[in-house]
């Protein structure tokens, strides 16, 4: 195996090879270090990151670094910095170096160097290892000295690592400041080096007194030094101080920034104040008063540079979603309120919204939308349409040019109004109807933005819909002459507004207009975007024909596969979309007819499923949905089963005899209790699914939880009209009708549970149970949920955020199959160590907070003769939350095991968000513990058979006390 072997090796981008692997590759990148080639050594240095990153686990990550502290204390200059760009790279595993001490003991010796690069290379070295060594007495003394150096190279270098370790060290902090304050304010200090020293004191937020002499400091320099870069700095350092400590931030930095924007003349030290006052107005939106919103107001209306305006502007667009906006319209002497109108915010974003400049425009619409959902509705109807014009004329500036530029300006256009709409519904008819017409003088990159737009309305306002629909097939017939990427898109965006104005109830003609335009420009990847979109609606029909031709036009048999279990599902759903209101048998044969393709599906899923992508999600959620179509079956079943075998005419007598009013019904209500039970079952199943759906999106969990509800829903219901009506409660199903849904499904859900809920509770108010009235409400119920086309979300056909977690545990055996031995007198300490791994979006829908392991041992097999044992030691259950940091976790457990044989330990990780739900991600790992007798017992227990004596209990770890 040779250098370009290993790297070949560190190249692969899966997980979860052996551990030999990994010491193999480390084994050849020390044979790379060790070579007498320069180059080679640089390479094995670079290399060692991807080593990091493909087994990041303390074992092999403390070997290499001392390998890397190796080079660095013997290797050239330019080995040392490849050393340090290593080292930098691997911040986040840095805290896995189990010996600091001998790590920088040898990083150290280097301080003592003639060569002042090899010193100032040192120092970067320390500064970067300033989270692992915050209070080394030895670091700090070196990097003081340092600051003292003539050479110019290793003065930057100590800046450097004073820097980083007073961001860490309060001790460090303290005791650096009057050195760096002497040096900021001592005349021999040229300026080049006091710009790069008065950041350092941005990290002085340790404790108050520091904190307020950093910011004496600061306002002492911001009126002795006037020159540009020295303001420019100063004022930064000001705000990140601040923005730490928050402390001070109205009365000192806010004002003398405002002060700043408003009276110097110099457009460089304005920019500067607008950025830090942006990031004040996002960190500590609450401290802003209104007198500093009307002071950045008025300097926005005088202010006759465009980039100017455009940063003020984006303070105030950050404040106004804050509740800075509230603070600003009441009025500071009374709290009477200030007819928005009048204020010189309004007066400002009116202006800009017809700005020339389309970046201002769009900052004005940001600020004038904000201001009009914030403020209460009577107050604000001339500001609802000035909003509304002025975004209307932002879009007619913006659609005809596709520059990336004006793109992004659209979108923000856009993406304001979609907001402001959803807030005022009432505004949306208008804005439709101008966008229908916009669409079609609009070029196509804009057109896709608009769509998005008309389709994020559509959901929230179903009843635009039909208003839509004749607009977009008639733009659908010409919208695409070529196979450009945005003509594609353009594609896949109408379709999807269509699907969502046609509310899963596509027309023969909308079909065949769609399916031309596919025919003749679109490509694969477009007729899939568009099937998927169709199977997301509940466009059941549609979807099946694309996915059927495009079946054998995919590259594998995986996607074969995949495509066509997507076809067998969509068939499925199809079938069940022609079930009539009071058709039971009609209903019974299209649940047989579905369930025929969904099995289909299941094998072709079951098929497509490969190591690297396993379809866990999928083939599960398909399972419940066969399982849940059966027991609905099988629910209509029982139903019908009152009429061939109605409960007997001694049913009554047998009721009262045996004190079980359910007798009463007769067979029915034992096969009812079953269906009730199946229910559950299913329900705490989708409840499973779920938990462990932990990179799901939003929609996707809300679809499942629809799902479970609806299995509820109809145990609930099965309970409420024949088994127990008497403790049926209602009260808690009593919102359901009022709860804000975000689709057409769960619109449509929500719906039928009020109605079944309703139409329950009016029987069983009249009516004792079982007759066929009972019955007949059942089936009802079974058929309206039937008649929902079920949604396929995203996370069916797509993961946007991935997440795993990888467990090492020690002890670990020698080979998978051997145990690890432990006596039973003592007990075994188990390390678990983990890291998090994380696709290319991390924490885009939820972030771990911490890690949940759960640790459980099993007897299998017993060797020893049975004595009486305490219960508590027969088995070991114990759970343990810690919180990963910089994705590695770690923790121990100690198992006793005092019965003598074989045990089985299970550890599994479950992850807590940041919402504190627990979510059942996985691994599961196990490893297998073999209890020996220790020699005493032993020893003890031949002595006693050899006497004939009875043996006594063999001796446990509890035996000591």
């Amino acid at each position: 195996m040779s250098l370009s072997t290993a790297r070949s090796f560190l190249s692969e981008a899966c997980y979860g090879e052996q551990e030999l692997d990994a010491n193999s590759a480390l084994m050849e990148l020390d044979k790379g270090l060790r070579s007498g080639k320069l180059g080679e050594q640089c390479e094995a240095v670079v290399l060692f990151p991807k080593l990091f990153q493909k087994y990041p686990f303390p074992i092999l990550i403390n070997s290499a670094f001392l390998k890397l502290a190796d080079i660095f204390r013997l290797g050239n200059n330019f080995l040392r910095l490849c050393v340090l760009k290593v080292t930098q790279q691997s911040e986040k595993h840095l805290e896995k170096i189990l010996n600091v001490d001998e790590f920088v003991k040898r990083v150290f010796s280097v301080i003592h160097s003639n060569d002042p690069v090899a010193r100032a290379i040192t120092l970067r070295m320390l500064g970067s290892l300033a989270s692992i060594i915050p209070d080394r007495k030895n670091a700090h003394h070196s990097i003081r000295q340092s600051l003292d150096s003539h050479d110019n190279v290793e003065v930057e270098a100590a800046i450097f690592a004073a820097a980083s370790f007073s961001a860490q060290s309060k001790d460090f902090a303290a005791g650096i400041c009057n050195k760096v304050s002497e040096m900021i304010q001592g005349l021999d200090t040229p300026v080049e080096l006091k710009l790069k020293l008065i950041p350092m004191l941005q990290h002085m937020h340790h404790d108050a007194s520091l904190a307020s002499s950093s910011r004496e400091l600061l306002q002492h320099l911001v009126n002795s030094y006037p020159s540009t870069p020295m303001v420019i700095v100063t004022l930064h350092t000001f705000t990140q101080l601040a923005a730490s400590s928050l402390i001070d931030i109205p009365k000192q930095v806010l004002q003398l920034l405002l002060q700043y924007l408003k009276d110097d003349p110099r457009k460089a030290v304005k920019r500067l104040a607008t950025n830090d006052l942006k990031l004040l107005a996002k960190k500590a939106p609450h401290l802003w008063i209104r007198e500093n919103t009307q002071t950045l107001c008025e300097c926005a209306l005088t202010s006759p540079y465009n980039s100017l305006k455009l940063g003020m502007l984006a303070v105030l667009a950050t404040l106004s979603g804050t509740i800075a906006i509230k603070q600003y319209f009441n009025n500071m002497t009374g709290g009477s309120s200030v007819p928005p109108l009048l204020t010189d915010l309004v007066k400002l974003a009116q202006e800009c919204c017809y700005h020339s400049n389309l970046a201002v425009a769009a900052h004005g619409v940001i600020v004038l939308s904000n201001i009009a959902i914030s403020c209460p509705e009577k107050d604000i109807v001339q500001l609802e349409q000035d909003t509304v014009l002025g975004v209307e004329s932002l879009l007619m500036l913006c659609s005809q040019d596709s520059s990336p530029s004006t793109q992004a300006t659209l979108k923000t256009a856009l993406t304001s109004l979609v907001k402001l709409l959803k807030n005022r519904p009432h505004l949306s008819q208008s804005v439709v109807e101008f966008l229908l017409g916009q669409l079609h003088l609009s070029c196509d990159s804009s057109r896709v933005l608009m769509c998005h737009a008309l389709a994020a309305i559509a959901s929230h306002l179903p009843v635009l819909g039909d208003g839509m629909l004749g607009d977009l097939v008639d733009l659908y017939r010409v919208a695409s002459h070529s196979s450009t990427d945005k003509q594609q898109e353009l594609l896949v965006s109408l379709a999807t507004v269509i699907f969502v104005a046609s509310q899963s109830s596509l027309s023969a003609e909308v079909k065949t207009v769609i399916q031309q335009q596919l025919e003749n420009v679109a490509n694969g990847w477009t007729v899939y975007r568009i099937a998927r979109q169709a199977s997301r609606m509940g466009c059941h029909e549609f979807s099946s024909e694309l996915y059927q031709s495009l079946r054998t036009r995919v590259a594998s048999e995986h996607f074969y596969f995949w495509l066509n279990s997507l076809k067998e599902f969509s068939q499925a759903e199809q079938c069940l979309s022609h079930v009539e209101d009071g058709d039971y048998s009609g209903a019974m044969s299209a649940i047989a007819e579905a369930l025929r393709s969904y099995q289909k599906g299941i094998a072709s899923l079951t098929a497509a499923s490969t190591p690297l992508s396993p379809l866990t999600f999928q083939c599960e959620f398909i399972k419940l949905r066969i399982d849940t179509l059966q027991a609905l079956s099988q629910l209509i079943c029982t139903c019908n089963s009152l009429k061939t075998s109605p409960p007997p005419a001694i049913a009554t007598t047998i009721a009262l005899t045996s004190g079980n009013d359910l007798q009463r019904c007769g067979r029915i209500a034992m096969q009812m209790k079953v269906c009730m039970d199946e229910f559950r079952s299913l329900a705490a199943r989708y409840a499973d699914l779920h938990q462990s759906s932990f990179d799901a999106d939003y929609a996707t969990l809300r679809n499942v939880e629809l799902q479970q509800q609806s299995c509820l829903l109809v145990s609930h219901v099965i309970e409420a009209l024949i088994l127990d009506p008497q403790a049926a409660s209602f009260q808690e199903y009593g919102t359901l009708g009022s709860v804000q849904t975000e689709s057409e499904y769960e619109r449509l859900m929500m719906s039928v549970f009020s109605r079944v809920l309703e139409e329950v509770e009016g029987l069983t108010k009249k009516h004792p149970p079982v007759s066929h009235l009972h019955t007949g409400c059942l089936c009802d119920a079974v058929i309206a949920l039937l008649k929902v086309p079920l949604s396929f979300q995203r996370y069916f056909f797509q993961k946007l955020q991935s997440t795993s977690i990888k467990l090492a545990l020690s002890p670990s055996p020698r080979t998978p199959s051997e145990p690890i031995p432990v006596q039973s007198s003592q007990q075994l300490t188990l390390k678990v160590e983990g890291v998090v791994q994380h696709g290319t979006t991390p924490g885009l829908f939820r972030k771990i907070q911490s890690v949940c392991l759960n640790v459980t041992s099993v007897l299998q097999s017993k060797t020893g003769p049975d004595y009486k044992i305490p219960l508590d030691t027969k088995t070991n259950e114990i759970e343990q939350r810690v919180e990963p940091h910089n994705d590695y976790f770690s923790t121990q457990f100690l198992l006793n095991f005092s019965i003598l044989g074989t045990h089985t330990v299970t550890v599994e990780a479950s992850v807590v968000d940041e919402s504190g739900i627990e979510w059942k991600t996985g691994p599961k790992t196990t490893v297998s513990v073999k209890s020996l007798e220790d020699p005493y017992s032993q020893q003890l227990r031949h002595q006693l058979q050899q006497s004939g004596a009875q043996p006594a209990p063999q001796r446990s770890a509890y035996a000591r006390f």
